[in-house]
């Protein structure tokens, strides 16, 4: 047993609630000092990933000399929508002009760093150019994922026609901020085994929260349990953030069957020599300090919906009052000769990433299947593997997701550098010495050399031990949820990879999105239902992939799209896809034309609908943003 917390032991702990009045009050204050019009309003959450820093909310007070305050520029220099990124001598700022109003924050998004200045400015928020995290522009909170912080907000005058900010030194090099979080207030015995809500998350995590009224004494357990298949996940992540933020003061536990704390699985397949340490979502130390207790190495095995309580692998059991499930996916089943020879990998974990960095250095390394995570592993090989082989079921790979011809322009890219590829083909056989792997066996009768292999043939929901629950699933075993995130059965509610649920933009049609921007989203919504506040989805699918220092972004939902409309140059990668179902575009994908994906984020999240004759035309200059400077 590892991680912040060991085996249960009896233990009381009693801590006050943290988010003072003071903090309170200053939340609800636009840049200029007066009461925000956004107060009353909520985001939508904060979670995210791929800072390696926590970040923690500013002092409430601090010392003339901790501020900076510049002159950035003239009152005309900029217009309406307008956006520029000031220098103020201790760091940079992103300037804002809307409606006639000033307004200032950080300028690099605290998901991955990127510049906003080049993002798009839209109704009182501002969206990421790179993965399309929305921040609202009179409180710096992030409004739509994925990320795990907020901005810092400075304060912006105009004397003069000159425009001044003044800024706090320390927010200036941060450039993030958590926002603030309630902390536990109740007495805690964690050799109960109770709590109130519970859910099972990617990686299969469960959180348990648990209300127990006793001599007026309200306890509030919220446990989280991560399956074996899968690491800690955004969706249990968010869900737990969100319930600080709103206030809720109970206890909160987090299971997974991870070794490690949550930590940012989209860059495994990418930066596959990162560690755990780098990768990490959120420290240790700042579960702690928001009193979000993680036991890792912890399986769920059986959830009893009638006694309401879920059993582990080692005997442990803990009941619940409320459940969220977001158990994750894990990797379709092969039928292969040899499934005992060593050195084949499932990509799940750091350390498996690790490993087949370290395998595949001057050796030759196999990969079968062509998800994104297979062909970004099998990218991210190229210069460090003697020989890299891709094996595929399909002509082309992405064809599905992103069209055939997108999908040749990509596979053109591999075989530019050097990566072979074997398609219409399956794994016949793993052939190894001494239990090493050696050869890759095809049905086809070709035999590959191989020193390592990673399998990204896809995946399916980890949902079996479920089974005997009597939750609701589809015959693929996806678990079925209402907007609210709510099964079929009272307090049970899921998200994440593994459920279907109503898409709003598909006339509430129940799909499945296993994408990492919309397991925050899941969480956020489950979170709020939990506190008896529900909210619908209301967020565009973002999701990104990135090979050989080029970066495909593409939003919206386009499963079932019947056209695929190329603005742009394919074979110099520099194009945008608009993917079209019954003449409306349903999606957009792009390489090398940033911030065309988020700005038709921007007019697909507003319910306006694009047409396909508006995109056939080759003008799409009115989708182009120019209010950056």
């Amino acid at each position: 047993m590892g991680g912040c917390f060991s085996k249960p032991k009896p233990v009381e702990v009693k801590v006050e609630l943290s988010l003072l009045e003071k903090e309170k009050e200053v939340d609800g204050l636009s840049p200029n000092g007066k009461a925000s019009p956004f107060a009353d309003c909520r985001p939508n959450g904060a979670l995210g990933h791929g800072s390696d820093d926590d970040s923690t909310p500013l002092p409430l007070y601090h010392k003339p000399r901790d501020y900076v305050e510049a002159s950035v520029c003239h009152v005309k220099d900029l217009e309406n929508g307008q956006m520029r990124e000031v220098d103020l001598g201790s760091g940079r700022a992103l300037l804002i002009k809307e409606h006639g109003e000033f307004s200032a924050m950080g300028h690099k998004c605290p998901h991955y760093g990127a510049p906003l200045v080049k993002g798009v400015l839209s109704k009182g928020h501002v969206r990421c150019p790179w993965h399309g995290a929305c921040f609202n522009i009179a409180t710096g909170d992030i409004e739509d994922f994925p990320g795990l912080d907020s901005l810092p907000i400075f304060q912006v005058r105009v004397e003069k026609d000159k425009v001044i900010i003044r800024a706090n030194k320390q927010a200036l090099q941060s450039q993030k901020r958590s926002k603030p979080m309630a902390r536990c207030s109740a007495v805690i015995n964690s050799s109960t085994g109770f709590s109130h809500v519970l859910i099972i998350g990617s990686g299969q995590h469960i959180i348990v929260l648990h209300f127990i009224m006793q001599d007026l004494l309200c306890t509030f357990s919220f446990s989280l349990l991560c399956s074996s298949f899968v690491s800690a996940g955004p969706a249990a992540l968010v869900c737990a953030e969100t319930l600080r933020q709103e206030g809720f003061t109970d206890r909160i536990v987090m299971c997974t069957m991870d070794r490690h704390p949550p930590y940012d699985r989209p860059k495994l397949s990418k930066s596959l020599e990162s560690t755990a340490e780098q990768l990490r979502l959120r420290s240790m130390d700042f579960l702690q300090d928001h009193d979000i207790e993680l036991f890792t190495e912890k399986e769920a095995v059986a959830v009893d919906v009638k006694t309401r309580s879920v059993t582990f692998e080692d005997g442990w059991r803990m009941e619940y009052s409320k459940l969220f499930i977001a158990t994750g996916s894990k990797p379709k089943p092969m039928n292969y000769k040899g499934t005992d020879v060593r050195n084949v990998f499932h990509l799940r974990t750091p350390d498996d990433a690790n490993s087949v960095a370290r395998l595949a250095n001057n050796k030759n390394a196999v990969i079968v299947g062509t998800s994104f995570v297979g062909m970004e592993v099998a990218a991210a090989l190229t210069d460090k593997a003697h020989s890299v082989s891709i094996i595929g079921i399909e002509s082309i790979p992405f064809k599905k997701a992103l069209g055939e011809k997108v999908g040749k322009a990509i596979m053109k890219l591999f075989e530019t550098n050097r990566v072979k590829f074997y398609m219409l083909n399956e794994v016949s056989e793993m052939i190894g010495h001494h239990g090493q792997l050696k050869e890759v066996v095809l049905k086809s009768g070709k035999v590959l050399r191989a020193d390592v292999c990673v399998i990204g043939a896809g995946s399916v929901p980890a949902t079996s031990f479920l089974k005997p629950s009597g939750l609701h699933m589809d015959s693929k075993g996806f678990i079925t949820v209402n907007k609210a995130m709510q099964t079929n059965v009272d307090g049970v509610f899921a998200g994440g990879d593994m459920v279907t649920f109503p898409f709003p933009p598909r006339n509430n049609k129940k799909v499945n999105i296993p994408q990492w921007q919309m397991a925050h989203v899941h969480g956020r919504v489950a979170a709020l239902s939990m506190m008896g506040r529900p909210t619908e989805i209301k967020t565009v699918p973002y999701f990104w992939s990135a090979m050989f220092g080029k970066t495909i972004r593409y939003a919206g939902y386009g499963e079932g799209f019947d056209d695929v409309i190329i603005q742009g140059d394919l074979d110099e990668l520099r194009f945008v896809a608009f993917y079209t179902r019954s003449e409306e575009v349903v999606a957009v994908a792009s390489m090398n034309y940033d911030p065309i994906v988020s700005r038709v984020a921007e007019v697909l999240g507003s319910g306006k609908t694009i047409k396909k004759r508006d995109v056939e035309t080759g003008d799409i200059s009115w989708l182009i943003d120019k209010g950056s400077q």
